[in-house]
C-alpha cells in the first residue's frame, strides 16, 4: 500500500461518528441530499394523496407519482453535476 493511500484511509478513520461523516458528505456534494429529500417528500405526498384519487385508478396515480419523484431525484442530480462543473471550469482560479 503506497502512503498516498494510507493518508486518505487516515482521513476518513479520524471522523468515526455517521453524523460528521453526513455532513462532510453535505458539503461535498449537497444536491444528492436534497434529490433524496425530495424524493421522500414526493413519494409520501403521493402516497398521502392515494386516499383523494378520486376516480383515477390506483396504478395510474403511483405511475404519476413515480414519475414526479424520479424527476426531482434527477432534475437535483443534474443541478448537482452543473454546480460542480461550474464550479470547476469557470471559478476555478487561474494557474
Amino acid at each position: 500500500m503506497s502512503s498516498g493511500q494510507d493518508s486518505v484511509f487516515s482521513e476518513y478513520e479520524s471522523d468515526t461518528s455517521q453524523t460528521s461523516k453526513l455532513l462532510k458528505k453535505f458539503k461535498e456534494t449537497p444536491f444528492v441530499p436534497i434529490g433524496m429529500a425530495g424524493f421522500t417528500l414526493v413519494v409520501g405526498y403521493g402516497l398521502y394523496r392515494l386516499k383523494h384519487r378520486g376516480q383515477l385508478k390506483m396504478s395510474l396515480h403511483l405511475i404519476h407519482t413515480r414519475v414526479a419523484a424520479q424527476g426531482f431525484a434527477v432534475g437535483a442530480l443534474t443541478c448537482g453535476v452543473l454546480y460542480s462543473m461550474f464550479q470547476e471550469h469557470i471559478m476555478k482560479p487561474k494557474e
